[in-house]
């Protein structure tokens, strides 16, 4: 199971076609953020800004930026690390580890991660935005797609 029920950390992961040096400007860039994860993620300072469709915003600092090996950033209070590795074949191996705690709500962070990394994959390796970018239509109302 990608969630362990005692501590709450999640690891989820993810194989992609592209190459590591490929995905991390996904993860580490304001225009690879905006591509897949949220409408806006802009950095400055070490801190992104991330606004998504319903409104909501956070602020996270950046915890690494190890190119094109190792990412993390405080997201909603959580330690989230993306770990890429060469497969071997000229795509990815990545690993997300999430450290948040056990919560009532942890489950919705399981299933959320599920839809960045899907939201990734198709930005990477078939530069396609699964996102419906619609205000009225975001994990509020029940849509997995935005």
């Amino acid at each position: 199971m990608p969630i362990d029920s005692a501590s709450g950390v999640i690891h989820w992961r993810l194989h992609l076609r592209s190459a590591p040096e490929d995905v991390y400007p996904l993860l580490s860039s304001d225009a690879g953020r905006a591509r897949f994860w949220a409408e806006s993620a802009i950095e400055q300072d070490g801190i992104i800004d991330f606004w998504f469709p319903n409104g909501m915003n956070w602020r996270g600092r950046i915890l690494e930026d190890t190119p094109p090996l190792r990412f993390s950033v405080d997201y909603f209070g959580d330690q989230v690390s993306f770990e890429l590795s060469d497969d071997g074949s000229g795509g990815t191996d990545l690993l997300l580890t999430d450290s948040g705690e056990m919560s009532p709500d942890r489950y919705e962070t399981l299933g959320g991660w599920i839809s960045v990394l899907m939201a990734l994959k198709a930005a990477a390796d078939f530069d396609v935005d699964l996102r419906n970018h619609d205000p009225s239509r975001t994990w509020d109302q029940g849509y997995a797609d935005n």
